[in-house]
């Protein structure tokens, strides 16, 4: 296959044209379906999701008030923030987009009144138990692994949800000073799926490089055996995530290019190696399941001039920035391993993002499309 010959144009995120957007239910309350033909309306499908994703969402807010009501009252500055969106998570979770048309989203207080003595018994001690920020991360930490243990069980638009909300919780712990950040659940081995976690993300420790961390681990070939069935729709969406890594691959270039200082060259190649990773990855997925995966543009035009170091920071940022709204995407458009792949992918990338100094958002990758930074068409030039 011939490499085309267009330059196209960096615009990572725009590949995957009809992705859903946070935003909150509508429609009426009452015993019929909104539309005032008497039909009852039906029920959430996602509402046992929903309960737990509030109910650990209440035991990580009973934590920051804990903490904030006790030792950490002078470290407002930092918790407040958290806390603030925090709440935001939790008016999303419980009744933010994903229910089924029609569906009746539960009440932010059913999870309190739906829980077990033994599981409210559970998330008191939780929260009582977080007197320092390291205890308050490693709540964060833990509730961010419980939303991704949901993803299977969830509709495609609130696993979009869970993905981003679980990496904000990652970001929080590391910004409380976790050095062991979430990571996916590993799935049961699933030919022609690549893993869960291709490269090793070692943003996590403070310590460590901050963009990329570790050397990323080589992923393993694809099985031999049948893979799982892709519709289009999921096609589309693999296919619209290796052509943004390919254009990542081809910003790395021009990033480490631009940088003066050795250890951000360094961080930017363990970087550059991880989208490599990912890449690869969904070369050999795409084609276990029929596809002809999308061969990388000739080159590609940045969305901004990099003409330094401190512009090659900012490109870093970018990219991994439109990454996450690829992933957050590619969530919703998949299922079952390759969900669990792609809600990896997120949290790499939005830990990437705010270690090279990334604007921060409560919802990585469900930027407000009215404020995110405009991004060239993805239309081709000479």
């Amino acid at each position: 296959m011939k490499p085309p010959r267009r330059r196209t144009f960096l615009a990572l995120g725009l590949l995957l044209a009809g992705g859903g957007t946070l935003s909150a239910c509508t429609g009426s309350h009452g015993g019929d379906d909104g539309g005032g033909r008497g039909e009852p309306r039906r029920p959430d499908p996602d509402e046992p999701v929903r309960l737990r994703a509030v109910a650990a969402t209440d035991t990580l807010l009973a934590g920051y008030d804990a903490l904030l009501a006790g030792p950490g009252a002078g470290q407002a500055a930092l918790l407040q923030p958290l806390r603030a969106e925090v709440v935001r998570h939790r008016e999303a979770l419980a009744g933010g987009s994903g229910g089924a048309p029609g569906s009746t989203p539960p009440s932010p207080s059913a999870a309190a009144s739906s829980a077990s003595p033994s599981s409210s018994a559970s998330a008191s001690s939780a929260s009582s138990a977080v007197t320092t920020p390291a205890g308050l991360a490693s709540l964060e930490r833990q509730t961010a692994q419980s939303r991704l243990a949901d993803l299977g069980a969830a509709s495609p638009q609130l696993a979009r949800l869970l993905a981003s909300v679980s990496a904000a919780g990652v970001l929080h712990a590391v910004a409380l000073g976790d050095p062991v950040p979430a990571s996916a659940p590993a799935p049961a081995a699933s030919p022609g799926v690549p893993p869960a976690t291709a490269v090793a993300d070692a943003s996590a420790s403070p310590s460590s490089p901050p963009p990329g961390g570790t050397a990323p681990a080589t992923a393993p070939p694809a099985g031999t055996g049948s893979a799982p069935a892709a519709g289009p729709e999921a096609v589309t969406a693999l296919q619209g995530a290796l052509g943004a890594e390919h254009a990542a691959v081809y910003g790395y270039g021009v990033v480490g290019a631009r940088l003066p200082d050795d250890q951000q060259r360094t961080d930017a190649r363990t970087a550059l190696a991880a989208h490599q990773a990912r890449r690869d990855s969904w070369q050999r997925l795409l084609g276990t399941v029929g596809a002809t995966p999308s061969a990388a543009a000739a080159g590609y035009q940045l969305p901004f001039a990099v003409t330094d170091g401190a512009g090659a920071v900012r490109l870093a940022a970018h990219l991994e920035t439109r990454l996450t709204a690829v992933y957050a995407d590619l969530v919703a458009a998949v299922a079952g391993a390759q969900r669990t792949a792609a809600a990896d992918a997120l949290r790499e990338c939005a830990l990437r993002a705010h270690r090279w100094g990334a604007t921060p958002t409560p919802f990585p990758g469900l930027a407000d499309t009215a404020t995110a930074t405009a991004t060239p068409t993805a239309a081709a030039t000479p």
